[in-house]
């Protein structure tokens, strides 16, 4: 199968909620309120609680108890809001999809958004835009397995839909990767092509025409997520680090606490457990 027939499905492309699309919109229109985006969260009560739920969890240090989603806003910040939505959008999207794991895939794709953030805020990068990449960078296996599941099944077979050879088995196999089908998804949402661009990055950064930053911080980003939820040993995380990619970054691999005794840097900073990074998120994923 085209890569062009695997998302020109109408039938079988997820349904983005209406408030979700409203904030795809905020990434290149200044026409999008905050207000305007309040009332439509505010209209949907379920949507509303669990963002209250978010913005007082442990994630967030608040000092004092949010109650409205206004206080929300204000609060958390636009973006951050925006990436809550998407991310909630995104699981309700795809609530059945045949040989995947969910539970696994998500708390993946939340350890990756956070670890992704961790590093880029500490590299002065754009935390938020990579948190962004990160929940999002995954979804290109949920249409793939929902469009062809004939196809992907083999391919499970061989490997672990996350496992750090994936892309390639399936650029070998049908021509393109779930990179691939992430941007093509993000196309059709109008995200702008700068996150379209990444996504289709984040599997194979240094192989890119021109490389993208942010796809490199989701990629790292990735990897420690995968060793966390594949429970690699600390010989086999140190094996598949992808060193190249943290040298084009200017970070030393110390930040990983298996990496630390190999690390030549002065001042390197150890990533706190992934649980800690993403206590309070997990209510994104139900």
């Amino acid at each position: 199968m085209e890569l062009k027939s695997l998302v020109d499905q109408p039938n079988k492309l997820p349904t983005i909620p209406q408030v979700a699309q409203k904030l795809i919109q905020s990434f290149s229109s200044e026409d999008v309120t905050i207000d305007e985006i309040a009332s439509q969260l505010a209209a949907d009560p379920a949507l509303s609680a669990k963002l209250l739920r978010l913005a007082n969890s442990a994630y967030f240090h608040v000092s004092r108890t949010i109650g409205t989603v206004d206080d929300a806003l204000r609060m958390l910040g636009f973006v951050m809001v925006r990436n809550l939505v998407l991310g909630n959008g995104m699981v309700a999207a795809f609530r059945s999809t045949p040989g995947i794991d969910l539970k696994q895939f998500w708390r993946y794709n939340l350890y990756t958004a956070c670890a992704s953030r961790w590093l880029a805020s500490n590299a002065d990068a754009n935390g938020d835009m990579v948190f962004t990449l990160g929940l999002m960078h995954g979804i290109g296996q949920l249409q793939m397995h929902a469009g062809i599941p004939q196809a992907m099944a083999p391919l499970d077979q061989q490997m672990n839909v996350l496992g750090a050879g994936r892309a390639e088995l399936e650029k070998a196999a049908l021509g393109f990767h779930y990179g691939d089908v992430s941007a093509e998804l993000a196309k059709i949402w109008n995200f702008p092509q700068s996150l379209i661009d990444a996504l289709r990055d984040i599997p194979q950064p240094l192989a890119a025409a021109e490389f993208s930053e942010p796809a490199a911080w989701v990629h790292l980003g990735a990897w420690r997520a995968r060793t966390e939820v594949l429970g690699l040993s600390d010989e086999e995380i140190v094996a598949s680090y992808p060193a190249e990619v943290g040298k084009r970054l200017g970070i030393d691999p110390g930040w990983v606490a298996a990496l630390a005794a190999q690390s030549t840097g002065q001042s390197v900073h150890l990533m706190p457990t992934l649980s800690e990074l993403t206590e309070g998120l997990e209510s994104m994923l139900d």
